[in-house]
């Protein structure tokens, strides 16, 4: 794809709200460097800073140069965009271990060597640390009116809770990292949420002013869900890119659990898919709604993006064990795995052999109450070993691939033996 037909692939895409007027003509002219920046303000990115990243993925695939801007010194501050109060400050240390994290995780989203369009990461502690007070009044602060930035949606949004001069400062050091990106690297561009479309303009109007050449912004909207929530929560927390935060197998629930209503909208904004395959998925979903197609493609492109192919077959495979699409017997040891992290469990007591009694294994899960009860159950049916309905008087048999058992009380009440420890 041309750096020229960046831009309407961004539109059809639903990524793309504002832009500077004079972008479609620079684009026009060639490949170009742009930026977004991500403070790190937590131990993980989360969904909502995949818009950013994935503008910088388009802009790779078109053939412009991308750049990552860590704030390891805007991150000491904190921006007061979209935010109704105040950030809480985070110490040095928590930033500096913060921007370790995030770095990793953007590798896994963009190309970055020493090419013309491979990625590169800064971090602007490098030159927001050194700068001095004064010096960065008279560059930067004498080319800025109050009236100016009052009138920026991340201050004007705040005036009546209050906002501080550390965040009300924060518009003028991000645009201190676009000169500076302007004069080191020839970046010419910034991209981000509409969010961040006050900061962006400050830092092209400090470009004019204090170099004289221009410089370019694009933004993607906000994303909400169909019904108004907000993008990238489920059941109230944050849906994070770190498996520790949120594993595989919840990342691909959230994505496979979206409202019909927005599923070919996430398909265009967070998938690489193309017209023709997205129209395929859609079709498909319109004659067997019940088979969540295109939520199942969404869920294992992104899972797959965020934590590897082999996280994302897992976390599919698991879906379709819990949801009674797939039985236990032909599931992988790695599935297993990954169930052990979202199902109670412990590990299987060293004497069970497959010839042990059923009856000893429900009796030691949480499933029941006590011994009586795991007998009742088993009586009535209502008891499933690795998938098969069992008896009172049967053997436990073969474990699954890895050495798990996996019992079974009712439709949706499940207890995983795990192998023994070495």
């Amino acid at each position: 794809m041309p750096t020229p037909a960046l831009l309407n692939e961004l539109a059809w895409r639903g990524l793309l709200q504002d832009q500077t007027p004079g972008l479609a003509a620079r684009l026009a002219r060639g490949p170009i460097t742009g930026y977004a920046g991500f403070d790190p303000t937590a131990p993980s990115l989360q969904v909502g800073n995949l818009v950013p990243v994935l503008l910088l993925a388009h802009l790779q695939r078109a053939g412009g140069t991308p750049m990552v801007v860590l704030g390891g010194g805007t991150g000491l501050i904190g921006d007061p965009s979209g935010k109704s109060t105040e950030r809480p400050l985070l110490d040095a240390a928590q930033v500096a271990a913060n921007v370790d994290t995030q770095r990793a995780q953007l590798g896994r989203f963009l190309r970055f060597g020493s090419g013309p369009a491979d990625a590169r990461i800064v971090n602007n502690a490098d030159w927001l640390g050194p700068l001095a007070l004064v010096e960065f009044l008279r560059d930067v602060g004498k080319h800025f009116t109050i009236g100016y930035m009052l009138q920026k949606d991340s201050v004007k949004s705040r005036l009546d809770a209050g906002i501080s001069y550390t965040e009300f400062s924060y518009m003028l050091l991000q645009a201190y990292d676009f000169r500076e990106l302007r004069r080191r690297h020839h970046c010419e561009l910034q991209v981000g949420g509409s969010d961040q479309w006050g900061n962006i303009t400050a830092g092209i109007e400090l470009i004019r002013r204090a170099d004289g050449v221009e410089a370019h912004g694009l933004v993607a909207p906000m994303v909400t869900t169909a019904t108004g929530a907000k993008f990238g929560k489920s059941e109230g927390n944050a849906v994070w890119l770190d498996a520790r935060l949120t594993s595989p197998y919840q990342f691909f629930q959230y994505w496979i659990n979206v409202d019909d209503r927005d599923v070919d909208r996430y398909l265009r904004m967070f998938t690489f898919r193309d017209r023709d395959a997205i129209a395929a998925l859609l079709a498909d979903h319109a004659r067997e709604p019940g088979a969540r197609t295109p939520h199942r493609a969404l869920a294992g492109d992104l899972t797959a993006l965020v934590h590897g192919e082999a996280a994302a077959a897992s976390a599919a495979e698991a879906s379709r064990i819990l949801f009674g699409d797939l039985e236990p017997a032909r599931a992988r040891a790695d599935t297993w795995r990954l169930l052990a992290a979202e199902l109670p469990n412990s590990a299987l007591p060293p004497d069970v052999t497959p010839q042990t009694a059923v009856l000893e294994l429900v009796a030691a899960t949480t499933l029941v109450k006590s011994r009586g009860d795991a007998r009742r159950q088993l009586v009535q049916g209502g008891i499933a070993l690795n998938g098969r309905r069992v008896g009172e008087s049967e053997a436990a048999g073969a474990p699954l691939a890895g050495g798990f058992y996996l019992v079974q009380r009712g439709k949706k009440a499940r207890f995983l033996f795990t192998p023994p420890a070495g």
